[in-house]
């Protein structure tokens, strides 16, 4: 069935495929009959730009030359998911020059952003095995009824009307998907859906994660040290999420009296502190590793190669932070300072550009407000 699919779009026909969310109609990017096929179709205003289906993050990023720290943060946590990124995509470096002028506007919003989904979905995945061009992607449903969570809805709305519906049970999640533009440090949520408002915001805080060897003396010093810098810059408890981890840490280990005293004299309380190793799911969702030394980022680069770029040593200069384990009080203290200094430069460093501002009150109740910018709000 996957492979008539694939015919099918390489033919120019317009199919109907399940997504995570819910059906959508699909039709081949490269094919701008197709495209206006699948606006006829469903009824829809030629004004309200629909959706990209690509592949992977690796594949938008063809598409939206440069992408922001946030828009990185939010496809590496979200995707392949029930999300649709607007992004701008007005380079001329774009691969959107590369589709037909009668495609181009349809997707592209009079901004110049589009909207993006890396869809979640096995039909999906085997998909984009065989199809090269990109996939314009919209709900399977008529204008103004409501999008169809399974394949029989989808027959109950378009008949005959569609050559072929691709059918895999209800809808995950049997909702539309969460559709986010985001320009810059600046978000705003068009529509809330299958992830809500709450998540989404968690989504876009920055997660800085410092590692040193155990996890009992430096990293834990340094994350209280960096927490508080954030507060006092931002005024919030919660704008950056910092956390440490140990390359060779053992779990639940406390942290060392000498670093805990270190920090009663700055004000800081580490007597909570459980040690954690440093794992794959944390370097998935940390903004930026640093590292006390540079053989912790080359034991972590080594590991998790597709993360070099977001790993750091801590010192600016590349030098180590010296490990004060065993040592008496005064070598922590010079420690924390040390470590202080070199995280009060980071701090400015990223500088406001690198924290999120979410823009707007409510998200739209009708899908009106989403069709104005990358894609209907039904599905994609």
């Amino acid at each position: 069935m996957v492979h008539r699919a694939v015919q099918a779009l390489a033919e120019g026909r317009v199919i109907a495929v399940p997504t995570e969310t819910v059906y959508g109609l699909a039709a081949s990017g490269l094919d701008a009959q197709a495209v206006q096929d699948l606006i006829d179709l469903k009824g829809r205003s030629q004004n309200a730009p629909l959706a990209l289906a690509l592949s992977s993050t690796e594949a938008v990023w063809d598409f939206v030359c440069e992408l922001s720290p946030l828009a990185q943060r939010l496809a590496r946590r979200c995707w392949p998911g029930p999300l649709t990124l607007v992004l701008p995509s007005d380079s001329p470096e774009s691969a959107v020059t590369q589709l037909p002028p009668e495609v181009r506007k349809y997707v592209l919003a009079p901004d110049g952003c589009v909207g993006f989904r890396v869809v979640a979905h096995r039909v999906f995945e085997t998909l984009h095995q065989f199809v090269a061009a990109p996939i314009v992607l919209t709900s399977a449903n008529l204008s103004g009824q409501p999008p169809a969570t399974t394949a029989e809805a989808v027959l109950d709305q378009f008949g005959d009307r569609l050559p072929l519906i691709l059918s895999d049970g209800p809808s995950r999640y049997a909702g539309a998907s969460t559709v986010v533009r985001v320009k810059a440090n600046r978000y705003e949520i068009l529509r809330e859906g299958a992830i809500e408002r709450a998540a989404m915001r968690q989504f876009a805080k920055p997660i800085i994660a410092v590692v040193c060897t155990g996890n009992t003396c430096r990293s834990p010093m340094a994350e209280v040290m960096l927490r508080e810098r954030f507060r006092q810059k931002t005024g919030r408890e919660d704008a950056v999420l910092v956390v440490s981890a140990g390359v060779s840490a053992m779990p639940g280990g406390g942290a060392a009296q000498q670093a805990v005293e270190a920090m009663s004299q700055r004000g800081l309380d580490l007597t909570g502190h459980s040690s954690r190793p440093l794992d794959e799911r944390l370097i998935e969702l940390a903004d930026l590793v640093l590292t006390m030394t540079g053989q912790h980022r080359e034991a972590i680069v080594a590991r998790w190669p597709h993360a070099a770029g977001r790993v750091k040593t801590l010192r600016h200069d590349g030098s180590d932070v010296s490990d004060p384990i065993g040592a008496p009080q005064e070598v922590y203290a010079t420690c924390a300072a040390q470590i202080d200094e070199q995280l009060g430069q980071w701090v400015e460093t990223l500088g406001e550009d690198w924290l999120p501002e979410e823009q707007g009150g409510q998200a739209p109740s009708s899908s009106d407000a989403c069709e104005q910018q990358g894609g209907e709000s039904d599905a994609c």
